[in-house]
């Protein structure tokens, strides 16, 4: 039997095809000017000032951990938390070429800060929040790791419309984010007090205090 195409659906289904191949594009650049944008946020909302013990979750290769150290001084501390092995030891290595005898990089686990309980007077992410597999067990540390009235911050970026996954699938193809009020009632049920959130375009906000 012969088959016939019409020849005016083939392009269009090479189009479909090309682009189901192709990357996900990531909705928020890292350049210089975000990180240093972001770094200013974060400074403000979760009231960073010399002297501060503030941890990251999810550092990456460490750039926002290494702006704050900056703000908070030789009589502050960063703790950056990452759980690649080697993002670990790039951390350590960028802390001691900048000088930065301040910074402690931190192994994390994939549903705990591995920090201190109430050794930080804020915590903050950055494009981590979709990743986690188990919120309520991730939140709950956190919450232990702040101190009475500490602070969280979280920068996220949203899904394609439609598109939000339960934990554990939300940074799948076309899928990839999390919603501003998915944060929000997670937060909540591990018993948080919500201090702001924002959503523009896709990039998502949300500042947060463990009470007291």
């Amino acid at each position: 039997m012969t088959v016939k195409f019409d020849r005016r659906v083939i392009p269009a289904l090479i189009v479909l095809i090309g682009a189901a191949l192709l990357p996900v594009t990531h909705p928020r650049a890292q350049s210089a000017a975000q990180n240093s944008a972001d770094a200013a946020w974060l400074v403000q909302v979760l009231k960073i000032k010399e002297g501060s013990t503030v941890g990251e979750i999810g550092a990456g290769t460490g750039e926002l951990t290494m702006l704050l150290a900056k703000t908070v001084g030789q009589s502050g501390r960063i703790l950056s938390n990452e759980l690649n092995p080697d993002r670990v030891k790039a951390i350590t290595a960028a802390a001691a070429a900048d000088g930065l005898a301040n910074v402690t990089p931190v192994q994390g686990a994939s549903a705990e800060t591995k920090f201190a309980d109430q050794c930080c007077d804020a915590i903050f992410m950055r494009d981590v929040y979709h990743h986690f597999d188990d919120p309520p067990a991730m939140n709950g540390s956190i919450f232990k790791s702040l101190k009475p009235g500490g602070r969280l911050a979280i920068i996220d970026f949203t899904p394609p419309p439609g598109g939000e996954n339960p934990p554990g699938h939300r940074a799948e193809d076309n899928h990839h984010g999390v919603t501003a009020a998915t944060v929000e009632q997670e937060l909540k049920a591990a018993g948080f007090e919500i201090v702001s959130l924002t959503t523009e375009g896709r990039a998502v906000k949300v500042v947060a205090r463990r009470p007291g």
